[in-house]
């Protein structure tokens, strides 16, 4: 019998946490964790999960290979390159089959940035401007571009990295950059006092009422960029997934690493501390793996 989600979160309202230790499981000889590219939150925690893997599975070789994120990591699952994934949440609810959630990790933010001077006030301002919309197949491309086609505004795309797309924005050769990523995200806070966010009340809304489930109408905190006011924007959750076809027996060590192991894990990177047992298993649309469902279960209250 499954267990309800409703089960699963008054369960985790009171718990304890099993410690992690290593577990003897008939596990595959290699396991593979899609990332994310160079300087971003998914890549490096990645590494970390991978290291605290290698622990849990003595025996299987568990690597990460590094993406451009989100698009990519779930074309990977579906072609069976890799078993384990970071994704966020709104690209895999078109094509969930064969992929289950190991969990829900933190959540990203919306951010659209401009040189503190511009004379853009609001997202249909940017039409036919040089706007990055984040690397090649990451979760920023999927949504700046669904939010830019929703509003019906044409931009010059540009596509790279937050940090290149910052020091373009500060340089004078881009107009814009978005990053659907953790906050405080250090792409701009390495330009604070020379831009500011947009205020997406509105996105925020129209992408709630077209696409229920993945978007949230949020805020960053006034604390978050120095000086920068609060900002109204959504996010997504990021959920850590796994294919159908791995064993309940792995994926509840991977469950339980995740979330034994949280602090390892965000060493480091605030928006990450995030993660936790009581949140993990909020993955919207995206059913829970068995073996994730057997862990949550497990925690005593």
């Amino acid at each position: 019998m499954l267990l309800s989600r409703r089960t699963l979160l008054v369960g985790a309202a009171a718990l304890t946490v099993p410690a992690c230790t290593a577990q003897r499981v008939q596990a595959p000889a290699s396991l593979v964790l899609a990332t994310g590219p160079e300087g971003a939150v998914f890549r490096e925690i990645g590494a970390a999960l991978v290291k605290a893997l290698s622990e849990q599975l003595p025996g299987c070789r568990v690597t990460a290979r590094p993406t451009g994120a989100s698009v990519e990591n779930l074309t990977l699952l579906h072609r069976g390159e890799a078993q384990l994934a970071l994704s966020s949440l709104d690209p895999i609810v078109d094509d969930i089959r064969g992929i289950s959630a190991v969990g829900r990790l933190y959540d990203s933010f919306m951010q659209v940035v401009v040189p503190a001077g511009s004379s853009v006030r609001g997202v249909r301002d940017l039409a036919g401007l040089r706007v990055s919309v984040g690397p090649l197949g990451s979760g920023t491309e999927f949504t700046a571009l669904r939010m830019l086609k929703l509003l019906d505004v044409q931009v010059d795309a540009q596509r790279m990295a937050h940090t290149e797309a910052a020091q373009r924005l500060a340089a004078g050769s881009l107009d814009a950059f978005l990053t659907l990523t953790g906050i405080p995200t250090p792409a701009i806070t390495s330009v604070l006092g020379k831009v500011r966010l947009l205020e997406l009340p509105e996105e925020a809304k129209a992408l709630t009422e077209r696409y229920p489930g993945p978007y949230v109408p949020a805020t960053i905190p006034a604390t978050t960029y120095g000086d920068l006011p609060p900002n109204k924007t959504f996010a997504v959750p990021n959920l850590l997934l796994a294919l159908d076809s791995l064993s309940a027996d792995v994926v509840e060590v991977v469950t339980r690493t995740v979330y034994t192991e949280s602090t390892r894990i965000a060493d480091g990177h605030p928006e990450a501390s995030r993660i936790n047992v009581r949140t993990g298993i909020s993955t919207g649309q995206v059913p829970l793996h068995p073996g994730a469902a057997r862990w949550f279960r497990s925690v005593k209250r």
